[in-house]
């Protein structure tokens, strides 16, 4: 693997062109990026301005990239790229199936110029199968993968979980896994290999555990009524005096001795645990008591007990990056003025750098390009051809 730019991480090295589009793709070479990797954004010509624009750096998935213009309509831009190709190790594009072997940069023009190269794709519903060529958001994917329908309250429609379950975690997530294990493979001698991540497939194996639920006959398909759905009382987001909310989740029989005890209920007062002919009621009794008290009240008491009722305050966003927990641990940082989740995971012998702001269209792609290899007159060409465009 190239070695031009080594920011910190266990991807030191690695050099990754993404190919510009938005959600999921963005957020694996983010990730990929807070690894360690060299991650060339390769945009629309006409997305480069002259200098770039004033203003906050707002978009956190293009941190510690590096950004180019190329007019892909061109050949000579298409040659740009595979030039590129050539020297990278990984290749992640996010279009309609179809659409890079029109342009001729698909995977096997790609490979056969670079042998080794990772070529991850990532589409809503995959390469293959009848729904390949329909266009569609993460709702979609997750309701056709059976996610959504499980979603929800008792008697009320599903809830959409934002887009996290389609788009970051079964899309761009998997595409980051797909391809790292890809270059564990290329690192072992094996040639290089298409990465197909589809979202639909993402969210169905997010939802596995679930599927060993329903085989062991403990998961209802009636939305809202088991373990780990707002079924049980137990496992909850309940409403307090101030109007902000707890959440809480007593699952194991001590952790839910200790919330009783928390909440000042006698175990006779309710039924059992585990019976769910006595959740409904259950459930009305919790809400009635966490309505006694505020929310940052009840956080205390349960600190109080030993922190065993798996009890906790149900935060803002911007509550949630001044927690001190998220202090200590610095799970968020501050870049350029932009509060933005850091790094994860964390890795005892490979500390990740610290991220650079994000990148605009078409900002450090000439120090980028002569890094991964082109001559200066090659890059002189381009740009006074309209091919590329960089600062």
């Amino acid at each position: 693997m190239s070695a031009d730019r080594r920011r910190p991480g266990p991807l030191a090295g690695v050099k990754v062109i993404e190919l510009a589009g938005i959600g999921p793709c963005p957020f694996a070479g983010m990730v990929l990026a807070d690894l360690g990797a060299d991650v060339l954004r390769v945009e629309r010509a006409e997305a480069v301005g002259e200098e770039p624009p004033p203003g906050v750096r707002w978009d956190v998935l293009q941190r510690s990239k590096r950004s180019v213009g190329v007019d892909l309509k061109q050949e000579g831009g298409v040659s740009l790229v595979l030039e590129l190709a050539q020297s990278a190790d990984v290749l992640l594009e996010g279009f309609r199936p179809g659409v890079t072997e029109r342009l001729g940069l698909g995977p096997e023009e790609c490979l056969r110029r670079n042998p080794g190269l990772v070529y991850g794709r990532m589409t809503g519903w995959g390469q293959t199968g009848p729904l390949a060529d329909r266009v569609g958001h993460d709702i979609d994917y997750i309701a056709l993968a059976g996610v959504l329908g499980a979603l929800g309250r008792a008697g009320e429609a599903p809830v959409p979980p934002c887009n996290l379950v389609g788009d970051f975690g079964g899309g761009g997530m998997l595409l980051g896994l797909g391809v790292v294990a890809a270059l564990f493979e290329v690192a072992r001698g094996a040639a290089g290999q298409v990465v197909d991540a589809a979202m639909v497939d993402g969210a169905a194996l997010l939802f596995s555990m679930m599927w060993s639920f329903r085989a062991l006959g403990v998961w209802s398909e009636e939305r809202g009524t088991n373990l780990l759905d707002t079924g049980a009382p137990f496992y909850e987001v309940y409403e307090c005096a101030d109007g902000r909310h707890v959440a809480v989740g007593a699952l194991e029989p001590r952790f839910h001795a200790a919330l009783l005890r928390v909440m000042r209920l006698s175990p006779e007062e309710l039924p059992p645990q585990m019976e769910r002919a006595g959740w409904p009621a259950a459930k009305e009794r919790y809400r009635e008591v966490f309505r006694r008290r505020t929310r940052d009240e009840w956080v205390a008491l349960a600190e109080a007990e030993g922190g065993d009722a798996c009890l906790a305050p149900v935060l803002s966003m911007g509550e949630a990056a001044g927690h001190p927990h998220h202090v200590a641990r610095r799970t968020f940082l501050e870049i350029d003025g932009v509060v933005q989740p850091a790094p994860a995971p964390r890795f005892s012998g490979t500390e990740s750098a610290v991220p650079e702001p994000p990148c605009w269209p078409g900002e450090g792609g000439l120090e980028a390009l002569s890094e991964w290899g082109l001559s200066p007159g090659r890059v002189e060409a381009a740009l006074a051809s309209g091919v590329l465009r960089a600062y």
